[in-house]
């Protein structure tokens, strides 16, 4: 059987792993509408094999990278999960104070994907911290479908509250100079959108594929923003327009992208939805912004 590529894949695979991800068909029905697909040679088991993530084999920043100190740390979110774990980053040989990094995962908890972007973060020059909203649960299960289940079990709101205690956990680490800001994907995304909203003091928000707040939430935002979209994300986008016109009524600093044929999770680079091009472009321009608003 030939290996599968990216380009034999019809877009409604990827709508359809879209709709697993995010939980709005389980397992069993994932399988069955899949099998649809399943032709040409093609058979289920290896479709599914394609479509779930590589978390190993696509690790950029090794967790023992001698470039780095990273380490787990506890935190109190006393509005939220209590005490929550997170993975804290920085150069291992810095010598001044940098700025900080909330990175803030996807909705299955602090997978390896998630670390190892904190990482990539903390070797680009900053102090990153990215907290595990499932903490209160046990923590990652180690694998994305028992996460999901974990997470959505979980209020989104006091959830929220933990990122916005990392913020606070950061301010005060001696490393960080006190100018912190936020990148988030998917759920993190939302997250980062809200608390772009909810700190006052918050330096830069950079939301991947995020949902918005709600339109009368948008003038209390005043951090900058940076915002990046795939073409074809068409859920999180048919939120876009509104927020976009709000922030522009309210006269707020942003800059938004929309990466063209580029789909939900295009910065994921542990699965086949992953753009190359997009994601090292998105990436470059979220490091160009928190060099510019965190240093």
């Amino acid at each position: 059987m030939n290996e599968i590529k990216k380009e034999d894949i019809k877009q409604e695979v990827f709508d359809l792993y879209d709709d697993y991800a995010h939980s709005r068909i389980d397992r069993r029905d994932f399988v069955q509408k899949l099998s649809t697909y399943a032709v040409g040679g093609i058979t289920v088991t290896s479709l599914m094999g394609f479509l779930m993530p590589d978390y190993q084999g696509a690790i950029q920043v090794k967790p023992d990278d001698p470039r780095l100190k990273s380490d787990y740390v506890t935190y109190q979110s006393p509005k939220g999960g209590g005490t929550i774990k997170a993975l804290l980053s920085m150069p291992a040989n810095t010598q001044k104070k940098l700025g900080g990094i909330v990175v803030v995962h996807e909705n299955r908890g602090l997978n390896p994907h998630i670390a190892d972007v904190a990482r990539r973060a903390a070797l680009a020059g900053f102090v990153s911290i990215a907290p595990d909203a499932l903490t209160p649960l046990g923590g990652y299960p180690g694998n994305d479908d028992e996460g999901r289940t974990m997470q959505s079990k979980r209020d989104r709101n006091e959830m929220l509250e933990d990122f916005i205690a990392a913020y606070d956990y950061l301010k005060s680490n001696k490393d960080c100079n006190g100018k912190i800001g936020v990148v988030g994907f998917c759920f993190g995304g939302w997250i980062a959108n809200m608390m772009a909203v909810r700190v006052p003091d918050l330096a830069a928000a950079v939301p991947f594929y995020g949902g918005q707040p709600a339109s009368e939430d948008v003038p209390k935002i005043k951090a900058p923003l940076l915002l990046h979209f795939g073409e074809l994300d068409k859920g999180v986008n048919a939120g876009w327009p509104a927020y976009e016109e709000a922030l522009k009524q309210n006269h707020k600093e942003y800059k938004a992208y929309i990466y063209p044929n580029a789909n939900h999770g295009f910065h994921n680079d542990t699965t086949p939805r992953y753009d190359k091009a997009a994601a090292e472009l998105a990436w470059k321009r979220t490091l160009d912004f928190f060099n510019e608003k965190l240093t």
